[in-house]
């Protein structure tokens, strides 16, 4: 990746005074290590007259990938082969951006204490990107430069091969901008726009990354016609993260128009009283819509399995119309939290006489299980080895037969709204595999069909409309006896023996 920033000079204002704005000296080479390769700024030209500095990054494909890696994506081989054949190492993008606001940092901030006065003035800029990827082309370009005071916006395509023009141009463009302005305000404006128009950002979208936006945005994105483009892009279409930075934008335009500042006009909300509502949790609502299950299923005697550290069976003890109650867990100790957190030691009589607590692995039939009305996997199955399912499958739904199973699990597909999540990265370390929704469902229809149940697909938490729900629930109904395929099968695993 390469960047060209070039100015001119006159007698009272040499050139060379890109070097103080930069806080890189002319004559020396500087080198920068990034967490995705090398940052190189040095000086091809530096007289009184001219002056360029450039900005070069050496990426590391590898590096950025192991930066990235993590279980439950990219499984296809085209998918493996393309975390390392691809464009990051050439073509301007967000990587770009990140070298430019480490490597020129306090030239962004538009300070310079060595010469205090040389920021504000404008001064004759010349920027070049030789490979630019641009999702729009070059309509894109100008619509996102052309409204910022450069006398200059050149986008000229790069064709996808010289010696074929007939395969036509590729998505990427040579980036020509000339024009007077602030050194600072340049550098906000490519720190911002070289993700807007890759689309395409390499790291994880965070909620900072709003306050990241207004503070390189400030000046002149509020008043961009094309901010809501701006602002989506950069945020990576988080829907939740836009609509938050437009409505800070929209404050901004509107304090500037009138004169005043930004508190004066958001004062709707009494900073001493909390009066947000707080969103309910998602385990909250995975218990709400497990137990809303149970009781339309009328369960009374019901299996957890996988029950963790007790907090299903504690809910399921609160409603008397359960009375019989089974957790089990392979993990001897989440059994002894269990246990302590229902205060099984302390519980009366009648109580403890409807909740049991089992040590036991799904991967075994289990005598013990069969005969009940309802058994939950709640967030189970994704903690098992994918070879191992089968005989998870059989053991519950092939020799235990409850009349209702139900099965949450999460949408991966959903991973992309959690701010906090590393892109490529599962929930929780110990999942083998998360699924999309067309892959859960094709797992519960296979296994319904195999053992004889109908099955019913609910979301749980926000039903998003382009990822999903966080949770996906299958709920599993066993078919009357005059319509059910039997489930057990001459090879079928026998008592006690591995299925």
């Amino acid at each position: 990746m390469f960047l060209t920033i070039t100015t001119t000079g006159t007698a009272g204002s040499p050139a060379t005074d890109l070097g103080f704005l930069l806080h890189k000296h002319p004559d020396r080479v500087r080198v920068e290590s990034q967490s995705h390769g090398t940052a190189h700024v040095f000086y091809p030209e530096a007289t009184a007259q001219r002056c360029t500095a450039a900005l070069l990054l050496e990426v590391d494909p590898v590096a950025l990938v192991r930066r990235g890696k993590g279980k439950g994506r990219g499984g296809a081989p085209d998918a493996a082969l393309a975390q390392y054949v691809n464009d990051r190492p050439y073509a301007a993008s967000s990587l770009l951006a990140v070298a430019l606001g480490a490597v020129f940092r306090t030239a962004l901030k538009g300070q310079c204490v060595l010469r205090p006065e040389l920021p504000d003035r404008e001064r004759p800029l010349r920027i070049e990107i030789p490979v630019l990827p641009a999702r729009g082309g070059a309509a894109m370009v100008h619509r996102l430069f052309g409204p910022l005071g450069w006398d200059l916006v050149q986008a000229e395509a790069v064709p996808l091969d010289e010696q074929f023009p007939a395969w036509g141009d590729s998505r990427y463009v040579r980036l020509v901008l000339e024009g007077e302005l602030r050194l600072a305000d340049a550098l906000r404006q490519l720190y911002v726009l070289l993700p807007v128009l890759d689309d395409a950002k390499h790291y994880w979208i965070a909620a900072d990354e709003v306050d990241k936006l207004l503070r390189a945005g400030d000046g002149w994105l509020a008043a961009h016609p094309e901010h809501a483009v701006i602002t989506s892009r950069y945020l990576a279409r988080h829907k939740r993260l836009t609509q938050d930075a437009i409505e800070r934008l929209e404050l901004l335009r509107l304090a500037e128009s009138d004169g005043s500042e930004v508190e004066e006009l958001d004062n709707a909300v009494d900073e001493t009283r909390d009066t947000q509502e707080r969103p309910v949790p998602l385990a909250v609502q995975r218990r709400g819509a497990i137990l809303a299950a149970l009781r339309a299923a009328g369960a009374q005697r019901v299996l957890d399995l996988g029950c963790g550290q007790g907090q299903l069976v504690q809910a399921l003890l609160g409603d008397p119309a359960y009375t019989e109650i089974v957790g089990m867990d392979v993990s001897v100790r989440a059994l002894t939290v269990a246990a302590r957190r229902l205060r099984l030691d302390r519980m009366g009589e009648r109580q403890r006489s409807r909740v049991t607590l089992l040590q036991g692995s799904l991967a075994y039939t289990d005598k013990r299980l069969a005969g009940y009305d309802a058994a939950v996997l709640s967030e189970v199955i994704e903690h098992l080895d994918l070879e191992r399912l089968p005989a998870l499958e059989y053991a519950v739904f092939g020799a235990a037969r409850p009349r209702t199973v139900l099965v949450t699990t999460p949408n991966v597909e959903y991973n992309v709204r959690w701010e906090t999540l590393p892109a490529g990265h599962v929930r929780h370390g110990d999942h083998r595999f998360e699924w999309t929704r067309a892959e859960f469902r094709a797992w519960a229809g296979r296994v319904g069909a195999r053992f004889g149940y109908t099955v019913a697909y609910v979301p749980v938490g926000d039903d998003d409309p382009e990822v999903g729900p966080p949770t996906q629930m299958a709920v599993f109904t066993r078919a009357t006896a005059e319509t059910a395929t039997p489930g057990t099968t001459t090879d079928s695993p026998k008592e006690g023996e591995a299925a």
